[in-house]
């Protein structure tokens, strides 16, 4: 039986209580840039990136999903200073990703319309765990490659290797296509009193991806519950923490339609603070 455990407070002060390289795994998506109202709350980036390589285990991945606004025609380069800050500090940009909606919030008049985000997946060292995704229906599934199939020696010296027959489904590319909105993003319609929820699909690609069953997920910026639900499905363990009481309650609220009974471990005062 997986745990769970919904923290309601300053991200930048709880992740200070975790112990070092504790994580395997960080899905988020961080209040970026004001392109959503968060009840006035704000973020302090810098100091939060910093407790996260911190508390992240060597191999652990931090999948950080931000975009940018737009103020008098000029995108901010929020996500691109966040990265190379990311960076800095010792983590390894370990892929740069594109999460791409099926549509789009605004219509641009004088722009091509806008309809992604950056998934950047950051890791201490290589990745310790990857479990790709293999749902790219291939075109010529059940032929034999083609061509002679060669692989470089140390010497220079080319060494053939034995033909394969192509299967049915590859590995996905890096840009992730996902429909959103109600109905799409996930069909409770509770999420959706949280102002800027990414897909179920998404968290549970992500999830499944970069770690493996009994791992523990954080989502320091958990807002309607989204990565809990999934690591629940998944059985992962999974650690919740936002600013907000009102996402906490809602992220608590979702969380229990997954479970009959949570288990929140033994700090019960996290519950009490949170007035359940």
């Amino acid at each position: 039986m997986v745990n769970h455990k919904i923290i309601c407070g300053d991200s930048k002060e709880i992740l200070k209580r975790f112990k070092n390289e504790s994580i395997d795994l960080v899905v988020t998506s961080p209040p970026y840039d004001n392109l959503r109202d968060y009840n006035g709350y704000s973020f302090d980036f810098k100091n939060i990136a910093r407790e996260l390589y911190r508390i992240i285990k060597i191999g652990g991945i931090c999948v950080w999903i931000v975009g940018d606004q737009t103020i008098d025609s000029n995108e901010t380069g929020t996500s691109f200073k966040q990265v190379l800050y990311f960076k800095e500090i010792g983590f390894k940009l370990y892929d740069s990703m594109i999460y791409e909606k099926n549509n789009f919030s605004n219509p641009s008049i004088n722009r091509y319309h806008q309809i992604f985000e950056y998934m950047f997946i950051l890791t201490k060292n290589y990745p310790k765990t990857f479990n790709p995704l293999l749902d790219k229906k291939n075109r010529y599934a059940g032929e034999s490659s083609w061509g002679k199939n060669t692989v470089r020696q140390k010497d220079g010296s080319l060494k053939e290797i034995p033909k394969h027959i192509i299967r049915e489904y590859g590995m996905r590319n890096n840009i992730w296509k996902y429909n959103v909105g109600k109905g799409y993003s996930t069909t409770d319609e509770d999420a959706f009193l949280h102002p800027a929820i990414f897909p179920e699909k998404l968290a549970n690609d992500h999830i499944r991806s970069w770690s493996n069953e009994d791992d523990i997920i954080l989502d320091p910026f958990v807002g309607s519950g989204t990565t809990l639900i999934e690591c629940e499905r998944l059985n992962r363990n999974s650690i919740g923490v936002d600013i907000s009481k009102k996402y906490c309650e809602l992220s608590y609220k979702r969380l229990l339609k997954e479970v009959n009974q949570i288990k929140f471990g033994r700090d019960k005062s996290i519950i009490e603070r949170m007035g359940f």
